[in-house]
């Protein structure tokens, strides 16, 4: 009898010692992730934070919509560094309009992805090029719209015409990023 009473008071000082340890490690990691970090102010801050993160975002986008029986898939390998010079939208020179007091102005950022797709039998390189446009508003920054358009990796022929891709994987994937960076969870 006094053999089983050590054997309980061992294994209950075991799961008290057990559970001071983990309510210590979750406390100081909950003291640790509650550092609020603040999304940057200018559009090239931010996309350069974007696009280091963008591969595995768009990767979780993609998993979470494929098919567990789908053994195909396109994965995102690499986010290509951003240009921000905007293009023209009409003939002639661009010349962006004064903006209206209280309006926001969207800031026009390039880039691209390489991505591999695999298919039944075989796998690909592709290469997408985006064309987002950003605005900030009081609450944060916020995607507005995406255009992309897809080629082959190296390109062998000229890429796709530029579709509408807010609803798609990558645009998904900006959408949850901003989010984040608004809610302060993105790290520099």
């Amino acid at each position: 009898m006094r053999s089983h009473n050590l054997v309980t008071k061992g294994i209950f000082l075991f799961f008290l010692c057990s559970l001071y340890f983990l309510t210590s490690v979750l406390f100081e990691n909950s003291a640790a992730n509650s550092q609020n970090y603040v999304c940057p102010a200018d559009v090239e801050s931010l996309t350069n934070l974007l696009l280091r993160d963008l591969p595995s975002y768009a990767n979780r986008v993609s998993s979470r919509s494929n098919s567990i029986d789908s053994p195909t898939g396109t994965y995102v390998i690499v986010a290509g560094k951003a240009e921000f010079a905007p293009l023209t939208l009409g003939p002639g020179v661009y010349e962006p309009a004064a903006p209206v007091a209280g309006e926001l102005v969207p800031k026009q950022v390039f880039f691209t992805t390489l991505e591999r797709q695999y298919l039944a039998n075989r796998s690909d390189l592709l290469q997408h090029y985006h064309w987002l446009f950003l605005v900030k508003s009081d609450s944060g920054w916020r995607s507005v719209m995406l255009y992309s358009q897809l080629g082959s990796y190296p390109s062998q022929n000229a890429p796709t015409a530029p579709r509408e891709s807010s609803t798609g994987i990558i645009g998904k994937a900006v959408q949850i990023w901003l989010r984040d960076c608004r809610a302060g969870v993105i790290k520099p």
